[in-house]
């Protein structure tokens, strides 16, 4: 079964600010504890629901991941959100009021993921090419190794929460937990620093990292590298790194899925007469026949000459719109030629047709045509 969103569950809008959240899931969880309902299954999976949907709208890397990405910038390996365990809902109310249940602190935690906006040029994407990033990333410290201790020690279990990470008591008929006070809910604390940390366990790095774009890339597509976003903690996974793609415009093709199209200008005699027109494509310049009473506008196909599928097998097509190609100036036997044609021309009634809706002034492109064939 698909999961509803989690603004859904909580009942806010996507604009929900902190207290907002706070106050919806309280609600819920208040409403479907399994204290209150004994034996109510759809109440006890109610109540996970929304205490999955807290854990990660209250988060807000979660947050942003998930409104970027929905559910697959938050879900891991097993189904789950990241960093949500479903078998210990009850870590993720904290300072809310934590109802009790089991709860376990000083566990792996997954490194968080990280976006990078690349921006490439068209005739990169449609070849494929390599980059180099420099991006800026918390590592494990190389010092303490990760712990925040200094060389010789270790962390140590906190005396006040014995390194449950909470403090419990009972309030009704609520066993409440909150976050321990004295190590932040760690469960551990540090007596020695490590000076080269100051004890955080991490440090901000740049690290550079050759990434592989693919042929065929589009906007809005993403390459995943595993490992590389931040270090986990306590032993946990590093995170991924995500690079989402934006490609620019190109100054005569247009995109459409694998499919490329462009306008060339041709006379109005080629039109009538048919003939043959040089047209650039992203690799080389390809022959088009133009057949005879072809119609302005007409779209011609060359197959094979759009750009390559990003799977790497086979490419799509170009196609080429023929505009008519009015000279701004005539000699005087070319004018005389066109008189005489018109002479030859019916005068009229000339048929209303209609006009697409969707037929837009194209100057400005025919303009840019003009210059790249010279």
């Amino acid at each position: 079964m698909s999961k509803r969103d989690f603004y859904e569950v909580l009942g806010v809008t996507r604009t929900a600010d902190e207290q907002q959240l706070k106050s919806a899931y309280r609600k819920l969880a208040l409403k479907y504890h399994p204290d209150r309902n004994p034996g109510d299954r759809t109440a006890e999976e109610r109540f996970k629901e929304a205490a999955e949907a807290y854990a990660i709208l209250a988060d807000a890397d979660k947050r942003a991941r998930y409104d970027q990405f929905g559910h697959a910038g938050v879900t891991g390996s097993g189904g789950s959100p990241q960093g949500f365990d479903p078998n210990d809902i009850f870590s993720s109310l904290g300072d809310l009021f934590g109802f009790g249940g089991s709860h376990r602190r000083g566990g792996p935690i997954r490194g968080s993921d990280l976006r990078y906006d690349l921006e490439v040029e068209f005739d990169e994407a449609a070849t494929g090419t390599e980059t180099t990033l420099k991006l800026p990333r918390e590592e494990s410290c190389s010092s303490c190794n990760g712990s925040g201790a200094a060389t010789g020690t270790s962390p140590e279990d906190c005396s006040q929460c014995l390194g449950q990470g909470q403090v419990r008591f009972q309030q009704g008929f609520l066993t409440v937990a909150r976050t321990c006070s004295t190590c932040g809910g760690s469960g551990k604390v540090i007596r020695s620093p490590c000076s080269l940390c100051s004890g955080r366990g991490s440090i901000e790095r740049h690290r550079k990292l050759t990434v592989k774009i693919p042929a065929g890339i589009a906007s809005g597509q993403r390459l995943r590298i595993h490992g590389e976003g931040e270090h986990g903690h306590s032993g946990g996974q590093p995170g991924d790194l995500y690079v989402v793609i934006h490609v620019k415009e190109h100054e005569f093709f247009q995109r459409d899925g694998d499919d490329l199209q462009c306008a060339v200008l041709v006379s109005y005699p080629m039109l009538v007469l048919g003939g043959t027109i040089s047209v650039p494509t992203l690799r080389d310049n390809e022959t088009v026949h133009i057949p005879k009473s072809t119609s302005p506008d007409s779209r011609l196909r060359v197959r094979g000459k759009g750009l390559p599928h990003v799977s790497g097998r086979g490419f799509g097509d170009l196609y080429v719109t023929v505009k008519v190609e009015v000279p701004e100036s005539l000699s005087t036997e070319q004018r005389q030629l066109i008189e005489d044609l018109n002479k030859t021309m019916p005068t009229g009634p000339f048929k209303p047709i209609r006009l697409n809706s969707d037929e837009q002034d194209d100057r400005s492109f025919v303009d840019r045509v003009k210059d790249i064939f010279g």
